[in-house]
């Protein structure tokens, strides 16, 4: 119950209307996890997505990155915690524990699989809930059509094996608690533009798909 009150505190500000960037309400940390994997990457995304959404919603959202790890009890003050990187990743059980907690109290998992990593987020995450699946979301998810509207899902944003991309999630007691993106690479999309020099059109789908995922955390 304290998480839910947390989280309903948090979110409540954010959808009145932007504040002051030193009274933000809307906080997105980043990941740190162990097992080798480069959770930092994509060091400029998440500043250009964030200010994405401010620039273009009324969304009060926090401009710097924060970064939080998954057995922290710091974890519980961010309604969204966001995860990247193309490595290994390891739970401990201390850490799944803890990480089903954040989830049950309101909280959200963005996994924007960098490439690779979705073969070990999928294995951690069976710690975290043993008894779900990952399962695709279909093209009428609301999370699709938010602010912006995506008639065929997951938009492609880098290459890598010619796969399509996919936007799998967790739902859990009726709540979709966690997505995680494949072959579809949003952070590729949001970095820098002189980092993989992306065109704009398909920079500007990543960043209309992740100020989806943000919105739909913010009013679901």
């Amino acid at each position: 119950m304290r998480g839910i009150c947390f989280f309903l505190c948090c979110l409540f500000p954010a959808l009145v209307g932007a504040q002051p960037q030193s009274t933000a309400s809307f906080k997105v940390a980043k990941l740190k996890y162990d097992g080798g994997g480069d959770w930092y990457a994509n060091s400029t995304s998440l500043p250009n997505l964030f200010r994405y959404v401010r620039e273009n919603s009324r969304t009060n959202i926090f401009l710097g990155e924060e970064v939080v790890e998954p057995g922290s009890a710091q974890i519980f003050q961010y309604p969204l915690v966001y995860m990247t990187g193309h490595g290994n990743i390891v739970f401990g059980q201390a850490e799944a524990q803890n990480m089903r907690r954040y989830l049950e109290a309101g909280g959200f998992f963005f996994i924007d699989d960098n490439y690779g990593l979705n073969v070990y987020i999928i294995r951690e995450m069976k710690k975290v809930f043993p008894e779900h699946e990952f399962v695709e979301l279909p093209f009428t998810h609301p999370i699709y059509h938010q602010m912006y509207y995506f008639a065929e899902g997951m938009p492609k944003i880098h290459e890598h094996d010619g796969k399509p991309a996919q936007l799998f999630g967790i739902v859990h007691q009726g709540r979709l608690v966690c997505v995680l993106t494949y072959e579809s690479d949003l952070g590729d999309g949001w970095e820098d533009r002189s980092v993989h020099n992306n065109p704009e059109e398909v920079r500007l789908k990543a960043f209309q798909m992740g100020a989806n995922i943000l919105f739909y955390v913010l009013h679901n």
